[in-house]
């Protein structure tokens, strides 16, 4: 039998792939997986005890039956990301919502619905590259088109964005519909802060884009500057730009709850919510346990979530600390992403590396053979190779640059400098 074309040409994702060939391995070597954003904390107390009582005489199942919600999505399960938003200190009066299945159909519906028609160029999608693999992904999927413009990763390690008249010009050019911004960024760990979202928000009133930000690490920022949204920049600053945002919401990385796949789109353009969710009546509703346990958060007041803000912060902030002071003494040379943000870092080999290294061929052979002793255990490291996260085709600084999730317990965190610096020396090798 034959496959479509598009199936038959469909690579694993780079934040899949390493897993995926570590799972084929027969030997007895253990992998700590810092590939993919799989954070492994506890939900949010008030996530876990709905949990941990579906049963109780509030739930909605308790005598175990699951019907669909809507397909917008339960009010309190909306409620309950405008709560969050308000508890940043934003307005999140006339905003609606709608709910997911998790930010990653978000991405998906968001794409349907600001791009141009299926299989033509006119129309893209925006990214700033190193932009996070998925939106290049989901574009395929649908017959999207994407285009970019390019970061450049210092050897101080930080990410600096292009000229803005070189912004302007790729947008002369192509004539993007939509820009889309990831404010504590994935993969990078750069930070956007509000004078930065401001000019690109210019640019997208200027030249009549939709501004589309993930929001999915918003307050996990180690920089001493205020919360950065969408939600912050309004008419007043940027004559405009309201009534063309939209950000996308998810549980499951500020609330710990990657595997509850429940997301929301966020938009003060009415009539693309009752569109976007005239769409996605096809897939009839959204996730509606995970709806419920993250309705919890709809109750809880906003210093209480300051609070939580502040351990997660805390909780990574030291962990990313430790990991680029570790794997600069053990590498020297190494060029690693400035810790400003989500819980992402960028490792650049470019200065230290073999001519011809591949990180590609790198994470594969990791997956495959590497292994390194620690205590009497076998480890190897899976990590993300960052092509795929570029859209050049040539010249793609992403063939010496990894990501490393911060999403490993701390114990097996503390093992990530030494794994990364003996599996590279013993591939040079």
């Amino acid at each position: 039998m034959k496959l479509s074309k598009y199936f038959e040409s469909r690579k694993p994702s780079a934040i899949r792939l390493a897993q995926i060939e570590f799972m084929k391995r027969s030997d007895d070597c253990e992998a700590i997986n810092t590939a993919i954003g799989n954070v492994s904390l506890p939900m949010h107390p008030a996530m876990q005890k709905r949990m941990f009582n579906l049963d109780s005489k509030n739930s909605p199942f308790k005598e175990g039956v699951v019907k669909y919600s809507t397909t917008i999505g339960f009010k309190e399960a909306r409620d309950a990301f405008l709560n969050i938003i308000a508890s940043s200190g934003f307005d999140s009066y006339g905003l609606d919502v709608q709910i997911t299945d998790g930010g990653s159909q978000a991405m998906e519906l968001i794409i349907l619905g600001v791009c141009g028609d299926p299989g033509k160029k006119d129309n893209p999608v925006l990214l700033i590259d190193a932009a996070y693999t998925n939106y290049k992904a989901m574009a395929e999927r649908v017959g999207r088109n994407t285009i970019s413009v390019l970061r450049h990763l210092d050897n101080n390690g930080k990410f600096t964005l292009p000229d803005v008249k070189e912004i302007e010009s790729t947008i002369k050019k192509h004539k993007p519909t939509a820009l889309i911004v990831i404010p504590y960024d994935n993969p990078t760990g750069h930070f956007y802060n509000h004078e930065t979202m401001m000019h690109l928000a210019k640019l997208c009133v200027k030249y009549d884009m939709w501004m589309i930000s993930d929001e999915a690490y918003r307050e996990l920022h180690y920089v001493d500057e205020d919360v950065s949204s969408i939600w912050g920049i309004t008419d007043d600053e940027v004559p405009g730009i309201e009534g063309r945002r939209i950000s996308i919401e998810t549980s499951s990385k500020v609330w710990n709850a990657c595997g509850l796949r429940t997301g929301a789109i966020v938009s003060d353009n009415k009539k693309y919510i009752e569109q976007s969710v005239a769409e996605n009546t096809a897939n009839l509703c959204p996730n509606v346990i995970g709806q419920y346990i993250f309705g919890a958060l709809a109750h809880e007041q906003h210093k209480d979530l300051k609070n939580w803000y502040e351990q997660q912060r805390n909780y990574y902030r030291s962990m990313m600390s430790r990991f680029t002071k570790d794997l600069k003494r053990l590498l020297p040379g190494i060029i690693i992403s400035s810790p400003d943000a989500s819980i992402y870092s960028v490792v650049d080999v470019r200065k230290i590396a073999k001519k011809g290294f591949d990180a590609l061929d790198f994470v594969m052979w990791c997956s495959t053979k590497g292994k390194v002793k620690v205590n009497g255990t076998f480890y190897t490291l899976l990590v993300s190779p960052m092509a795929g996260f570029y859209n050049v085709k040539k010249n793609n600084p992403g063939k010496t640059q990894m990501r490393i999730a911060y999403v490993e317990t701390p114990d097996k965190m503390l093992l990530v400098p030494q794994l990364f610096a003996e599996l590279f020396e013993q591939y040079n090798r």
